[in-house]
């Protein structure tokens, strides 16, 4: 079982008889944190589950404690945070221990914590250096840190970059006979289309992990979160602000072996005498588990800061079938004519996709394809079948007559950019700072305007209420570049990345107000989520996986930061199994397992008929004998509905063979467990963790076999089974827990 540390509120009950007044205020529970802190340091701040100790050169190192023993992966060298000046770094900070503060802690993390604050300076600058460390009784194994540095001298000094976080890896502390970098690990960072983000470091590992603003390749956004895991404990680093900041949290196997990590601001400005910076709140979090433990436990801190997370429709946990299989010229009378199809196999969703529009930006129906009120009147026609429809298009992008995009036309000016030139994102040289996807380089209004805020409000009110459209299939999204437009007074130019999050308010609120019942999914091709938006979706999606094990790490992922039952949308099935050819891929995936089995929400975008042939799309042709498997799957999954059920994290990435994964669901347990190898037989011993005391009958519901019983005393099963296995555990017999 996973050891998780995050306790909740207490919650005072009177019981009858109780004699005290209602109005009599409960009794201060005192912390249970301890904080050492010896006139020479190091400071040792102690939780029931952690330890955390500030060292002279400004390291912190954690400690995972268990069972009286203190695990680390921590293996300081040199100091902890540093500035680069006049591009010289400043690392002679000298922490002064005798003057720490000792006091309460008093943020949104709990009531009850402690917070020890201790300062240094740098002889060669004059900079003064305060580092804060706070820990609460509700987060026992999270440390929130900041760093400040104020100049104390009478001449400006310039700031070209802040290096926080500071962190030192050695694998082999935990496992001698492990090499210094063999760590599994979550890498947060919208990095590049189809990279993993969650995989084992390699001797030659380096990657920048830029946050928040756009990557050099597009892209960009991410989850401001590094964490790294071995079979016995694992330590993650990141941001702990609810919006997102623009900095990097680069990771680099060193010529030792050992693994560097960090968080990298550059703020690029001088700093005036008396003036501070201070970095964003950083923390430092150990756990034992994969990325699951640090993920979900970063999204329950945010949560008590304020962010708030949405709570999925019953509409969310329907099966989608997607248009784009016609890819972008498809007919009225292609869509409409799957209805028959959909409703044979159960699905419940359409979803008209790309190419139904004229320009980026005006958002009108094609006048080739879809004249007059022919888009209203095939959302009517789903209606009346019984069906929902969601449309895809992409906030905030517009085309401006330069650029790139993957329609079958030239780059126009979109008439909005006519009319209100002045919404635009400009870069630093003037003009329109490119949004850069994998297939597309549009302009970017800038989301910080409330004109643009209240246009993309009038859009959904277009899509949904006039259109008739059930919800949202938002994509291409990542992050958008920093504005320059002095017309937008910004005080900074990163205004235009945290106000990313305000456009995406806006279209869910609005979407949520006019139909309850609907679907808001957005979609970072390839990577992982943004921040920014994160909260104003309600069905997120594994993002264009190259494969069923990104599926299943990704729905992990989601179900980690938005919770156990989330509606985690798997993605076609047809891009779950890859075949790379040039710099492009072949769909052929069948694997709808990866799906079901972890609690996702299944979907494909087959064609059907095929009548007459269409070579270009033979790969997504729903063949009789692909029907039958279709047909299979959707019905295992209308019954079972495991994407509503409770996702536990019972099992670690990387160490637990075969890759294994448990839901509970109406009082049974079900697992899902894949070969390394899927054409592979694997045989072998599974442990089926968390049953409850007695004994449970086993059954794979995927093959309709009756495996025997097994004991939750001793829940282990020999099997043999190639790809997956997929299993189902009733109680037999319950018995109490002595």
């Amino acid at each position: 079982m996973r050891v998780f540390w995050a306790i909740p509120f207490s919650v005072l009950f009177v019981g009858a008889g109780c004699t005290r007044s209602p109005v009599e205020p409960a009794p201060q529970r005192a912390s249970a944190i301890v904080v050492n802190a010896p006139p020479g340091g190091p400071i040792a701040i102690k939780t029931p589950a952690a330890e955390f100790a500030i060292l002279p050169s400004g390291y912190v190192q954690a400690f995972f404690v268990k069972g009286g023993s203190r695990l680390t992966l921590d293996e300081p060298q040199e100091g902890g945070g540093y500035v680069v000046s006049a591009g010289k770094p400043v690392r002679d900070f000298t922490l002064d221990f005798p003057s720490a503060q000792i006091t309460e802690a008093h943020g949104k993390l709990g009531p009850l914590g402690k917070r020890v604050v201790v300062t240094g300076r740098s002889a060669t600058t004059g900079l003064e250096e305060t580092l804060a460390v706070e820990v609460y009784d509700d987060f026992p194994n999270l440390a929130v840190t900041t760093l400040a540095f104020k100049n104390t001298r009478s001449q400006e000094l310039q700031l070209d970059q802040v290096i926080a976080v500071r962190h030192r890896l050695n694998a082999s502390l935990a496992d001698a006979k492990a090499a210094p970098y063999a760590l599994w690990s979550f890498q947060g960072s919208s990095y590049d289309w189809g990279k993993d983000e969650i995989l084992p470091i390699s001797r030659t590992f380096e990657r920048p992990n830029m946050m928040g603003g756009p990557s050099p390749k597009g892209l960009g956004g991410g989850i401001p979160v590094i964490d790294f895991w071995t079979a016995s404990v694992g330590e993650a680093f990141g941001h702990f602000e609810t919006v997102p900041m623009v900095l990097s949290l680069p990771v680099k196997v060193e010529t030792d072996g050992r693994v560097s990590a960090s968080m990298v601001l550059e703020p690029r400005t001088l700093l005036k005498p008396g003036e501070v910076y201070s970095t964003p709140r950083t923390f430092v979090a150990v756990h034992t588990g994969d990325f699951y433990e640090p993920l979900h436990l970063w999204s329950l801190a945010l949560q008590r800061d304020g962010w708030t997370l949405p709570h999925s429709t019953r509409a969310d946990y329907a099966v989608n079938w997607c248009g784009w299989g016609y890819e972008q010229d498809f007919t009225p009378a292609q869509m409409l004519g799957t209805i028959p199809k959909l409703k044979q196999l159960g699905i419940r969703w359409a979803t008209l996709d790309y190419r139904w529009f004229d320009n980026y930006g005006d958002w009108n129906p094609r006048a080739d394809t879809l004249p007059g009120d022919t888009i209203k009147k095939i959302v009517g026609e789903f209606h009346r079948q019984g069906f929902l429809v969601q449309l895809w298009w992409q906030p905030i992008a517009v085309e401006d007559g330069h650029g790139k995009h993957a329609l079958p036309k030239p780059m126009a000016v979109a008439k909005l950019v006519k009319q209100h030139p002045e919404w635009l994102i400009l870069d630093k040289n003037g003009r329109h700072a490119p949004m850069i996807s994998p297939v597309s380089t549009v302009a970017a209004l800038c989301p910080a305007l409330p004109e643009v805020q209240e246009f993309h409000r009038k859009l959904v009110e277009k899509f949904i209420r006039d259109w008739g459209f059930d919800g949202h299939k938002m994509d291409s999204v990542y992050s958008v570049p920093l504005c320059y437009n002095p017309a937008h007074h910004h005080k900074s130019p990163e205004d235009s990345v945290r106000a990313m999050a305000q456009v995406y308010r806006v279209i869910f609120e609005t979407t949520r107000a006019l139909k309850p019942e609907s679907v808001i999914q957005i979609c970072p091709c390839g990577t992982t989520p943004n921040l920014a938006w994160l909260p104003y979706e309600d069905q997120p999606v594994t993002a264009d996986p190259v494969g069923g094990f990104q599926i299943r790490r990704r729905i992990k992922m989601y179900k980690a930061l938005l919770g156990p039952q989330a509606a985690v949308y798997g993605d076609h099935v047809e891009l779950s199994e890859m075949r790379p050819v040039g710099k492009d891929y072949v769909e052929t995936g069948k694997d709808f397992a990866s799906t079901l089995g972890t609690g996702g929400v299944i979907g494909t975008k087959f064609i059907w008929p095929d009548d007459p042939p269409r070579p270009h799309f033979r790969n997504v042709v729903l063949t009789p004998e692909k029907e039958s498997i279709w047909k299979k799957w959707i019905g295992i999954y209308n019954a079972k509905m495991l994407s509503q059920g409770n996702f536990l994290d019972l099992y670690t990435t990387g160490y637990d063979v075969p890759e294994a994964y448990a839901i509970e669901k109406d009082g049974k347990m079900y697992y899902a467990f894949f070969a390394p190898g899927s054409s592979q037989p694997w045989k072998g011993e599974i442990e089926l963790r968390g049953l409850q005391p007695g004994t449970y009958r086993v059954f794979d519901y995927d093959n309709g076999r009756d495996l025997g019983t097994v004991d939750a005393g001793k829940p282990r099963l020999g099997v043999e089974f190639t790809g997956h296995l997929l299993l189902e555990a009733g109680a037999e017999q319950a018995r109490p827990d002595r």
